[in-house]
């Protein structure tokens, strides 16, 4: 996400590279850039104006120290401000009531269904919430079986109604459920129009008129730019939301909605849609988007889902494995999908500094992890735990099994084993007992594909 804005602004800040002192000419001329890059980016211009005249204020009145080279002053500078500029910090949701009401609202194709979904599996895994789906589109087709899939899938309940065509009566129903069986929170999931009007306006107000929300989010699909922003004023001025979800940031390079709502309509963004998974939906951080925005990289959110993965006791049953040498299979492919479970490889990947612009232009497939697990699961279950007696005849029958090819096989046992070896000499150490990364002669091993 944002890549076409980071690489414009990095441009930006080498007009003042090996500059000795900020200027009202180099700033001016740095300040220029950085417009046109926002302009680029589709984000509002007068939202552009007013950040680049409130960094150019902030820039002119700073005394340089000679540790600080103006450069880096200025990135400081757009970093604070591009954090302001999307609300400065989190915003939690507001959820007192009991059973507490979520209301969705937004234009068809913004995946206002899939995000109820994903925000019931968030407070139902991460605040330990009992939400309930309420099912309100009457219109769409298939609307109401998309969600009750979901729902099954997620493991979470929805409620329906297949007899009635009133979304109010139905959100009522659905509250009304959840108090009789003891659910804290009911996400109502409403229907959407191609475009804004009239009618949809007055549907969603009469539901929000009904249910008295706790919280009403307006989801909107972040790829489509300024015609987001409009939507989400147009909204705002007809029923008041409470925050903006917006969805399909993961594929946004240019970013210019997450940039101009907060200004335009002067309401938080709460979360961010960043995968089609249904655990793809993040809390959003101002000074985390800021930092990626400017490729520094976003190392607190890629450590956070890190320890949702992360399993003490389990992490303290590996070690024991290692130090005596018994780490196998089973458990080689158990990581794997905890990583998986992480979000999508190459976002990860572009969480640590330095690694966004260098991974830009390479294709990291989803699936890059499949070829492996092909392997592991074509063993038997003694040869997982016994490594060691993977004979020859043995491995030609794992890669046909697998789909894959001898050399294959045998360079993932190689690495399998050169990795087992390292993790034991490093698991009594305190990088072992953090669950660190080894050093790996040669550097790290490669997954099928050439992937490190």
């Amino acid at each position: 996400m944002f890549e076409n804005l980071s690489e414009r602004l990095e441009r930006s800040f080498k007009i003042l590279k090996g500059e000795g002192r900020i200027t009202e000419i180099n700033v001016a001329e740095t300040l220029k850039d950085v417009r046109r890059a926002l302009l680029d980016a589709d984000v509002n211009y007068k939202v552009a104006k007013s950040f680049t005249d409130t960094v150019k204020q902030k820039a002119l009145g700073q005394n340089v120290l000679n540790a600080v080279k103006p450069g880096q002053l200025m990135v400081k500078i757009v970093h604070d401000e591009l954090a302001t500029l999307m609300g400065g910090t989190a915003t939690e949701l507001n959820l007192k009531s009991r059973p507490a009401v979520i209301l969705m609202a937004g234009l068809n194709g913004a995946g206002k269904t899939t995000l109820s979904g994903k925000l019931g599996l968030l407070l139902k895994n991460k605040k330990n919430r009992r939400p309930l789906l309420v099912a309100c589109d009457v219109y769409r087709p298939a609307a109401i079986e998309q969600l009750r899939v979901l729902g099954e899938q997620i493991g979470i309940p929805v409620y329906m109604n297949l007899e009635s065509k009133d979304p109010v009566q139905i959100a009522l129903q659905g509250i009304q459920e959840a108090k009789a069986k003891g659910y804290d929170t009911v996400i109502v999931d409403t229907a959407g129009r191609l475009a804004v009007d009239e009618e949809l306006m007055q549907e969603i107000a009469a539901i929000k008129e009904a249910c008295q929300p706790d919280e009403t989010l307006f989801v909107v699909d972040a790829m489509t730019g300024q015609d987001a922003v409009n939507t989400a004023k147009e909204f705002n001025d007809r029923i008041d939301y409470d925050g903006v979800v917006l969805t399909k940031l993961d594929g946004d390079t240019r970013g210019g909605a997450a940039l101009s709502i907060r200004t335009v309509v002067d309401k938080p963004i709460k979360f961010v849609g960043t995968g089609e998974k249904m655990e793809a939906l993040d809390v959003f951080h101002p000074e985390r988007m800021a930092d990626r925005i400017l490729g520094m990289g976003d190392i607190v959110s890629l450590v956070e889902r890190a320890q949702e993965q992360y399993d003490e006791e389990e992490a303290r049953r590996l070690q024991k494995k290692i130090q005596k040498n018994q780490f196998d299979f089973n458990d080689f492919l158990a990581q794997i999908q905890q990583i998986k479970k992480m979000g999508n490889i190459k976002e990860l990947a572009s969480m640590i500094p330095g690694v966004g612009k260098a991974i830009k232009d390479i294709d990291i497939d989803d699936d890059a992890f499949k070829g492996i697990e092909a392997i592991i699961l074509s063993m038997t279950p003694r040869e997982r735990q016994h490594p060691e007696i993977l004979n020859t005849s043995r491995r030609n029958r794992i890669a046909k099994g697998s789909g894959t090819n001898i050399q294959e096989v045998n360079r993932l046992i190689k690495q399998f084993e050169q990795t087992r070896k390292m993790m034991k000499m490093v698991t009594g150490s305190k990088m072992g007992r953090m669950g660190g990364l080894p050093k790996f002669p040669g550097g790290l091993p490669k997954l099928p594909g050439g992937m490190k």
